[in-house]
């Protein structure tokens, strides 16, 4: 049996049962959304691993009973309020009830979408752009700083500079220019990322176990995620990379440990490729959506495992 650790509140995650319910895959979802108060979780762990079961009021898994898991954690927001419970106890709860799943799924022995534990480092894109820049990828010149000096030495040196996120909150990704240096003196407060612009078109890969599908991105915008912000346009189309590019990708997500992952690579006019980040959690509906790659599908096979399972009924979704 499938587990699905997410909410159907995230299009990822409703997506992902989506394609299983189509593939006749069996899963059972836990609804982060409503975790851990309507359900029931025992786990002890012993020599051989976790043991002890989930149940809800329409189903009960036993944790050896699980073949994958699939898990997507949802954010604060993303999560509905308690009556009668203060929001500060109830966030706390939360968060217990989070990190012990964490702990859980970290530990079984089937395939895991993706462990806790494979994502940490992009918490910190300086430090796995140094692990990316050990795999053979070329990486963007980058300044981690909190000196506006520093920064105004970066600009004289390279010119056309991007700015963003050091960590994993997600940031729009934009270029340095006149009222960006009028607030340099924000930096006093906390760092920030700056990077070398790299010019080319953007290409966005996935690699689900040993595949890759890989979708070039062509888009006049400097974050081509928020194009429409700016009025700019994108388009997306399905490219084969090079067998030693493809590879490396294969490499970046094993080095990782992750058997999904988003890894962000611009290809330079002259054939280069620099490796930007790898993303753990890769929210990959944009992509499907406007390629057809059978991305989702490449993850329910993923999950189901290399046994055929000869149940294709429908199952409780609650």
């Amino acid at each position: 049996m499938i587990l699905i650790c997410g909410g159907l509140a995230d299009e990822v995650t409703e997506l992902v049962c989506a394609r299983l319910e189509a593939c006749g895959y069996p899963y059972r979802l836990l609804d982060l959304a409503r975790f851990p108060d309507d359900h029931r979780f025992t786990a002890r762990w012993t020599d051989s691993g976790p043991d002890g079961s989930i149940a809800t009021e329409r189903w009960r898994l036993d944790l050896d009973e699980i073949t994958g898991v699939y898990a997507r954690f949802l954010g604060p927001d993303d999560r509905p309020s308690q009556p009668g419970v203060d929001p500060d106890e109830a966030r706390a709860l939360r968060t217990e009830g989070d990190l012990s799943l964490m702990a859980l799924v970290e530990d079984l022995a089937c395939p895991v979408v993706n462990r806790v534990n494979s994502g940490l480092a992009n918490n910190s894109k300086p430090y796995q752009a140094l692990v990316i820049s050990r795999t053979g990828f070329r990486v963007p010149t980058t300044l981690v700083t909190s000196d506006p000096a520093a920064v105004h030495a970066f600009l004289a040196e390279h010119g056309d500079v991007i700015f963003k996120s050091a960590s994993g909150v997600r940031s729009i990704v934009r270029r340095v220019g006149a009222a960006e240096i009028a607030r340099l003196d924000l930096l006093r407060h906390g760092p920030a990322q700056f990077q070398a612009f790299v010019p080319g078109r953007n290409v966005r890969v996935h690699t689900v176990g040993e595949q890759v599908f890989a979708t070039a991105v062509e888009s006049d915008a400097v974050d081509y995620r928020y194009a429409r912000l700016d009025g700019k346009t994108t388009h997306l189309e399905p490219v084969d990379l090079p067998p030693d590019v493809s590879e490396a990708c294969l490499q970046l997500a094993r080095t990782f440990d992750l058997l999904f992952a988003g890894i962000d690579l611009k290809q330079t006019p002259s054939g280069e490729f620099y490796c930007f980040e790898v993303n753990p959690s890769p929210g990959f509906l944009y992509y499907e959506r406007h390629t057809g790659q059978p991305i989702s599908t490449a993850v329910a096979e993923l999950l189901r495992g290399p046994t055929p399972l000869t149940s294709h009924r429908r199952h409780d979704h609650g």
